[in-house]
């Protein structure tokens, strides 16, 4: 949870690109990021992988007017709405992009190429048919900031008792990083998106980094295991609500189109 993960930039800057209000150009370096290329595969009268490109263009052409992310997690649907061949491989890459306004959906696949000391990573988006459903377990922003409030103190709370929260020069480097790339820019969603969305995809992306330093340092404190015990039960449910609130902040901008907002 430390990254945006690559549903959620395609979804974000697709739907900036779909609403005009950026240019192809820069939503397709925005998506790829650090990536060296991404394809997509599967759409609709395409016998091969295309480009982001033309593959946003062909979207639009298709009738899809905004685009979802879901983050499942096992026993975790979230964001999804079917069919079952659908879930299973969103659920083993842990991300989808759902297509609103065409019942389609795109779950990438990650490569790593290249001779040892010069690995690139490419990415394959493939395209396969969805349910037009409501998608899982997805609350309000309203919801999801209140949430995460709630989870983060109890978390904290539970954590800092069996010093587990995270010390030492590893966790005060892991937090320096995410603090220097909160401000490089601060574009965490793209153009377009309420700020409301903004700063709860901000407090997600904190509850996740707690999360993360608590597990990378081990057992930390919690020496007994009724202590690990506690842990893993404050953990989990700050996990599950982190996530949430992510999907709510980067949907919040199809969200708004079905309210009729825009």
């Amino acid at each position: 949870m430390l990254t945006e993960p690559r549903s959620g930039r395609l979804a974000s800057w697709g739907n900036a690109l779909l609403a005009g209000l950026v240019s192809p150009d820069d939503a397709v370096l925005s998506i790829v990021g650090e990536d060296a290329v991404h394809r997509v595969e599967g759409l609709p009268d395409e016998t091969a992988p295309v480009g982001l490109t033309l593959a946003l263009g062909r979207l639009r052409s298709l009738g899809v007017t905004g685009l979802r992310v879901a983050l499942p997690a096992p026993g975790h649907p979230l964001g999804l709405s079917g069919p079952p061949e659908f879930n299973a491989r969103a659920l083993d890459a842990e991300e989808a992009v759902v297509c609103h306004g065409a019942a389609l959906g795109l779950v990438p696949e990650v490569y790593e190429a290249g001779p040892e000391g010069d690995v690139h990573v490419e990415v394959v988006w493939h395209c396969l048919a969805v349910r037009e459903a409501p998608p899982a377990d997805v609350p309000s922003l309203g919801e999801a900031e209140r949430e995460l409030a709630e989870a983060l103190r109890d978390a904290t709370e539970v954590l800092t008792r069996l010093d587990v929260a995270g010390s030492g020069p590893v966790a005060q480097a892991a937090i320096d990083a995410y603090r220097a790339r909160a401000e490089r820019g601060r574009e965490v969603l793209a153009p377009g998106y309420p700020p409301r969305a903004v700063r709860v995809l901000e407090l997600a992306q904190r509850v996740g980094l707690l999360v993360s330093l608590a597990y990378e340092n081990g057992h930390g404190g919690a020496v007994s295991s009724g202590e690990m015990a506690a842990r893993g039960e404050a953990l989990r449910p700050v996990e599950r609500t982190a996530r949430r609130a992510q999907v709510a902040a980067y949907n919040a901008y199809v969200e708004e189109r079905e309210r009729g907002v825009r």
